[in-house]
Order: C-alpha cells, then sequence, then structure tokens
C-alpha cells in the first residue's frame, strides 16, 4: 500500500513523463521556444503576451475507487479496538492543458503529449521509482508537512498491490466551460482529461494483534446436492407394484450417499445399512418402520456432516434432497361369512390405522353379470375409528364397520384410508379376494 502522500507521487510521475516526452522529442526546437511542464493550477500559469509553449497537468477531482471501497471493512472490533488499516482506494481525475502564444504550438504540445499518455497506459513500478528518485526529494518528501509526516516515503506508490492506470476521459464542452470557469483563469486553453486509477492509501497505524491459529478447523468440500427421482417397490412383475406396509422400496436419484445418511419417512428417521446404500439408490424395507400410517408419505435423503476432533468428529447439518412422495396401501384380513354378526364387519389393518385418519369401507359385487349394474356399497368407519374419546390409544389394529340393506352374496372387500387403496388380488385376470359372503 502507498502513503498518504502517494497522490502528490502520481502527479510528480505524470509530470515527468511528460518532461521526458519533451525532451525525447526536441519540443523546444519545434515550438522555437523553451518546453515548460508545470503541474499548476491553471489561474496562476502565465497567459497572455507572457505566456510561454508548455504542457500543465492539473489534478482538479479525486473520487473513491467502486471496487476498493469496502475492502478491509469493518476496521474496528466491537470495543472500538483498530484491528484492520482498511485501504483508501482513490481515482485520480486529471487536465491536461497546452500553451503556446505563436499558432500551433498548443496543437502541436498537445499531439505529442496525448500520444505518449497513449503509449503509457500503465505506470509501472521501474519507471515510478525511476522518476521519484530524479525528483528533489522537497517535492515530495512531505517537507511541507508537520514533522511527523516527513519520513513517509512517496516511493511507497511503486509497491502498492495495484499498478496506476492511465486512461482518457471525455469531458463535453459544457464540463470544459464549468471547469475552466471555476478556475477564473483569464483565458481557456487546449484541455483534455485524464484519469489515473488507482491509487491505495493505507494508515501505519498499529492494529490489535491475534494470536495464530494453532490447529485448522477449515473444512472444504463440494456443494452436495442429492436429488430423488423415483421411489419404486423392488417387487418384480406379476407381483403387485404399489407399495405396503411389508414392501421395500428403492429410492432412486443421484448423489444420495454422504458421510452419514438418513432418510426421512413420514414423522420417522431411517439409517440404512451400508449394503443397501449407494450413490444412485437406498434400499428401505418399509416392515421395519412402526410408526408409517397409510396414506401419501413425503420421503427426504438427510446427509450430515462429520465435523471436528477427535476422529470421526460430531454430526452437523449438512445437506438434504427434495421431497417425493410416494402412496402406502393398506392391507386387510376380513373375516369369514360364518364369522359375520349381523350388521357388523371387522376389518383388520397394516399399518394401524390412526384416530384421525378418514377409513372408508367398500364392499363390490364379486363375479358381477356381464349385463346390468353390479351391487356396490360404501361405509364410513365409525367416529374416531372406534377408539373411545377416553382412551389414551392414538391407532387401532381393526375397526368394526356397521352396515345394513347389503343383498346376500360374495362381495369383493377393500377399503380406503386417507384417499390410499387397499389392493385387491387377481385370479384369472379378475379381481378375486380379499372377499366375504353376506348371509340373510
Amino acid at each position: 500500500m502507498s502513503s498518504a502522500l502517494a497522490i502528490a507521487a502520481v502527479t510528480a510521475v505524470l509530470k515527468d513523463l511528460l518532461n521526458n516526452g519533451v525532451i525525447a522529442n526536441d519540443l523546444a526546437s519545434l515550438a522555437g521556444n523553451p518546453v515548460r511542464v508545470t503541474s499548476k493550477p491553471p489561474d496562476v500559469v502565465l497567459s497572455g503576451q507572457q505566456e510561454e509553449p508548455g504542457l500543465n497537468i492539473y489534478l482538479y477531482h479525486l473520487t473513491p475507487n467502486q471496487g476498493w471501497r469496502n475492502v478491509g471493512l469493518p476496521s474496528h472490533n466491537g470495543d472500538g479496538a483498530r484491528v484492520a488499516n482498511a485501504p483508501l482506494g482513490l481515482d485520480l481525475h486529471y487536465l491536461l492543458m497546452a500553451y503556446g502564444r505563436d499558432e500551433y504550438q498548443a496543437e502541436i504540445l498537445m499531439g505529442y503529449a496525448m500520444q505518449l499518455m497513449h503509449e503509457t497506459p500503465v505506470l509501472t513500478r521501474q519507471a515510478i521509482r525511476a522518476s521519484l528518485s530524479a525528483i528533489p526529494s522537497q517535492q515530495v518528501s512531505g517537507s511541507i508537512l508537520p514533522a511527523a509526516f516527513q519520513a513517509l516515503a512517496a516511493a511507497d506508490l511503486a509497491d502498492q498491490i495495484e499498478l496506476v492506470k492511465i486512461s482518457p476521459e471525455t469531458l463535453t464542452v459544457e464540463e470544459l466551460s464549468k471547469l475552466w470557469s471555476a478556475f477564473q483563469a483569464n483565458h481557456f486553453r487546449l484541455t483534455t482529461g485524464y484519469q489515473a486509477s488507482l491509487v491505495l492509501i493505507e494508515s501505519k497505524k498499529s492494529t490489535r494483534a491475534t494470536l495464530p491459529v494453532l490447529k485448522s478447523k477449515l473444512y472444504v468440500m463440494p456443494l452436495r446436492k442429492p436429488t430423488i427421482n423415483e421411489i419404486v417397490s423392488n417387487a418384480l412383475p406379476p407381483a403387485d407394484p404399489r407399495i405396503t406396509s411389508t414392501s421395500v422400496i428403492l429410492i432412486k436419484g443421484s448423489g444420495l450417499r454422504g458421510d452419514v445418511t438418513s432418510v426421512r419417512i413420514g414423522a420417522a428417521n431411517v439409517t440404512p445399512s451400508l449394503p443397501d446404500l449407494t450413490d444412485s439408490q437406498i434400499t428401505i424395507d418399509l416392515s421395519t418402520i412402526p410408526a408409517l400410517r397409510a396414506g401419501v408419505q413425503p420421503v427426504q435423503v438427510i446427509q450430515d456432516l462429520l465435523l471436528g476432533e477427535p476422529p470421526p468428529g460430531t454430526l452437523h447439518r449438512g445437506f438434504e434432497s427434495n421431497v417425493v412422495p410416494f402412496v402406502l396401501h393398506p392391507t386387510i384380513t376380513v373375516p369369514a361369512a360364518a364369522s359375520l354378526a349381523a350388521g357388523t364387519m371387522t376389518i383388520g389393518f397394516a399399518p394401524n390405522v390412526g384416530k384421525t385418519q378418514r377409513v372408508t369401507l367398500f364392499l363390490y359385487q364379486h363375479n358381477a353379470p356381464a349385463t346390468g349394474s353390479a351391487r356396490a356399497y360404501s361405509f364410513p368407519a365409525p367416529r374416531d375409528n372406534g377408539i373411545p374419546a377416553n382412551s389414551p390409544a392414538t391407532e387401532v389394529a381393526s375397526i368394526a364397520f356397521s352396515f345394513a340393506a347389503v343383498t346376500p352374496g360374495d362381495y369383493l372387500v377393500y377399503v380406503q384410508v386417507d384417499g390410499a387403496e387397499s389392493p385387491l388380488t387377481l385370479a384369472a385376470g379378475q379381481f378375486d379376494s380379499p372377499k366375504v359372503t353376506i348371509t340373510a
């Protein structure tokens, strides 16, 4: 970083650059007079009858550099102690003016000056050191400043992180008119603009030091995105592909295996064994999850991270997949016709039915004739699925359904729990069971 004298150092280097160009191109003989290079305010440069041919590089404006505006902040901690010397990044705006009393002198000088600036888009470190070492020390060493600052070296400009870049800056006639009016100079002269970007000024004040890190706790890992594409039963055809409480499901996707992988199914968390876990598939046996309920069940893969010491460390929240639902169909057991009580049918459920689930019993005529409509009935479960109001139970394994006005005969039996229907089995291409016989 540079010291506070960097602004003056940039001006001095640009002035020296122009002065070297005047000498190298022998502009004095071309202009017919000695050519002066200055960095004065326009109102103090001689003009009129006493005007001498020359170039004037004048710093008229400074603006914060947007790229470095917030670097190093905050510079103080909550107690007010200084923890960093935030750099001050500045862009310097210059006016390059050409003077000459005789015809064409100003145009010739401006042409050579602009060509030189065009060919020097960057102030190199070597050029800065060469320019400042050739300038009398009192010009840029800070001798005009208080004694405490005179030790600062303007050559710090050559050591800052970024090089100083010179670029043309377009100024309209209106902007130039306003500037020259503000200068209160007697005569307007040929003028163009340049920007020097950037100067980094950093304080040398002491900051609050911190002890070095004894052990690194930084963990670097790629950002994972486990994704579930589908959930299917592993039952092979001609088995029923619908998922029940005894099914083994396959969770298929990508990036499914992490440091510690678990699967959230409904309200249950399951940790699959290593043989059942790959990056593209997870196998889950639903019969090992007693808390499941029939109906729509959301599934999500959770990947925790092992961080810290001693190895393997402690679990920390890591990555989560998208949520994909599947339908868990209930399976039922039905009574034989001989065990049916008049007007009551007790159905067993797997999995158990919760107190608040919506359950409906359906009867459909078995081997209905091809002509005419088949007989079909539906009966809702009793209130709270038969659980007494004063009972602490929250689920039941069977429900007694009341029915009436059912024509005697054989009926297929199935239920619907929260929209999920129990499966019917096939025989000779037709639904055949489970079924009951209703007698008069």
